[in-house]
């Protein structure tokens, strides 16, 4: 279903409602805007398989501009709101857009595809407009509400967050049948048994591919859609208390801000109503589900997949009791650990992780980054560039990204360990560990560390021998730098490459075993 035959059977019902603002959004209105910027497609001649791409902040109109390019069979992009100008340049030009939709609140950075995007030809903004823009509202507003006679499912062509470098746009094929269950719809219904009762929260920026992906198959159900402008983690709970949310999605980060709440103030709401639970993005720290199962009860879900869509590992919660740690076993197709000659691992040992018998997908323009995400002895098997193990009931453990394994003096460290220990102290708001260069074992631990507490040596020390208490001694931090904040992605990934370029920089410049101020 989509948002018109939801509209008939209850035009009055929320599609969305603004946590902080309190707006609401029908599915009449829904449904009208997102019919009215599907006749503006047409009207600038744009056709199925032709792009569009939009930058906004959580607005109101977010899902109905998502619609309305998905009823015209268009490839739609919803970019980061963070980029900055050369970042947003290229992505719309990477993807072609022929329109693109900002708003007001993000003029600053918008106003540049005026002279950077010479491709498109219709700049539309909302809530104000800026030169080389037209007023969204009115453009909107002289169309029709009805359907464009020739509705047909478009997809989304969404961006890797770029942690690991630039990012790729994911291109899918079109199928073009808007009336029928998309994969994703089919795969909700059956795990999280979604119906036109259901509230579902989403308190990430919708622009990601799981936020986006699944408040549009929640509303294909008759759901309400509850959209958090931004994360808080009490603000969080006190909207499950007020609107009765029976479903949410989290990255595992909003768990530890959580539980990190006075406990005072984590048992004053009523979260008798939620049913379902579901994270992804990233493994959790053991320890952080565990209280959180806890607390919540045996309702939390897990899942791992990309925005590639190559794969999707599940892992309910009482499977995931009796395999602590794991984010799954595949639904469809298989997974294959492979060394760095292709060949396959027993269980038990690392190695990159590779989907087999899941949709094929390619990054756009990009036919090198294509061919690196496939298996060296060309079975069609596909990687995110995670390192994990699988157990010897077919569960997956992920270990780290390839890119951040850590080799000191010959050994192989992943730094998520350490960062999954260090992120549980109550000291610690964030953390990053990685690699930086030492002279005699090659590469070092180093972690920065966002403080809860006045940062100095004896917090560097404790912190040290907090994670040794843990951990084998060498996978630990040898130094501990502290800052006000990490380059964290609002959907909960660590831009981790960052930090490591500023140290690769650092080293080039300066004896890196000396190096420890920021």
């Amino acid at each position: 279903m989509h948002p018109g035959a939801i509209a008939a059977l209850t035009p009055d019902k929320p599609a969305v409602i603004m946590a902080g603002s309190g707006r609401v959004v029908t599915y009449r209105e829904l449904d009208e805007q997102s019919n009215r910027l599907a006749h503006l497609f047409r009207s600038v001649g744009l056709r199925p398989g032709d792009h569009i791409a939009f930058m906004l902040e959580n607005h109101p109109l977010f899902l109905a501009v998502a619609w309305a390019a998905h009823r015209s069979g268009l490839y739609y992009t919803a970019i980061s709101s963070r980029l900055q100008t050369e970042e947003l340049a290229y992505i719309v030009n990477n993807c072609e857009a022929q329109v693109f939709i900002s708003s007001a609140a993000l003029a600053r950075t918008a106003a540049s595809v005026a002279d950077t995007a010479p491709k498109v030809r219709l700049r539309l903004m909302l809530d104000g407009v800026v030169p080389g823009f037209d007023s969204y509202e009115q453009a909107v507003a002289a169309q029709p509400a009805t359907p464009i006679p020739d509705e047909c499912a478009g997809a989304d062509m969404l961006y890797s967050s770029g942690t690991t470098g630039r990012p790729k746009g994911i291109k899918p094929p079109l199928d073009g049948a808007l009336d029928r269950p998309s994969p994703l719809m089919r795969l909700v219904g059956a795990l999280f048994k979604p119906t036109a009762e259901s509230v579902y929260l989403s308190p990430a920026p919708l622009y990601h591919a799981a936020p986006l992906r699944y408040c549009l198959t929640f509303q294909r159900f008759g759901a309400t859609v509850v959209v958090m402008e931004r994360f808080d983690p009490e603000k969080a709970l006190a909207l499950i208390e007020r609107y009765r949310v029976t479903h949410s999605q989290w990255v595992p980060t909003m768990f530890i801000k959580m539980l990190k709440l006075p406990e005072e103030t984590r048992r004053k709401y009523d979260l008798s109503s939620h049913k379902y639970a579901v994270h992804a993005a990233a493994p959790c720290p053991v320890p952080a589900k565990e209280a959180m199962m806890e607390w919540w009860g045996p309702i939390i879900h897990e899942y791992y997949a990309g925005t590639e869509g190559n794969g999707f590992l599940y892992v309910g919660p009482e499977d995931w009791l009796s395999h602590k740690g794991t984010v799954g076993r595949p639904l469809s197709g298989s997974v294959h650990i492979l060394d760095e000659n292709g060949e396959e691992m027993p269980p038990g040992r690392h190695g990159t992780v590779y989907f087999a018998g899941g949709p094929t997908f390619e990054y756009h323009g990009d036919p090198e980054g294509t061919r690196a995400a496939q298996d060296p002895k060309g079975r069609g098997w596909t990687t995110l560039g995670d390192i994990g193990y699988l157990d010897e009931d077919g569960f997956l453990y992920l270990t780290d990204r390839r890119s951040y394994m850590i080799i000191s003096g010959g050994v192989n460290i992943y730094p998520q360990e350490a960062e999954n220990v260090l992120a549980l102290h109550p000291k610690v708001a964030d953390v990053a560990v990685f690699g930086v260069p030492d002279e005699e074992m090659g590469e070092q631990v180093k972690a920065v560390v966002e403080p809860l507490a006045p940062p100095g040596p004896e917090l560097e020390a404790e912190l040290i021998a907090y994670c040794r208490e843990r951990l084998a001694h060498y996978k630990c931090p040898k130094s501990i730098d502290f800052r006000d904040e990490l380059p964290r992605h609002p959907t909960g990934k660590l831009y981790k490459r960052l930090l490591r370029e500023e140290y690769l920089a650092r080293a080039a410049r300066s004896d890196p075993a000396r190096d420890h101020g920021v």
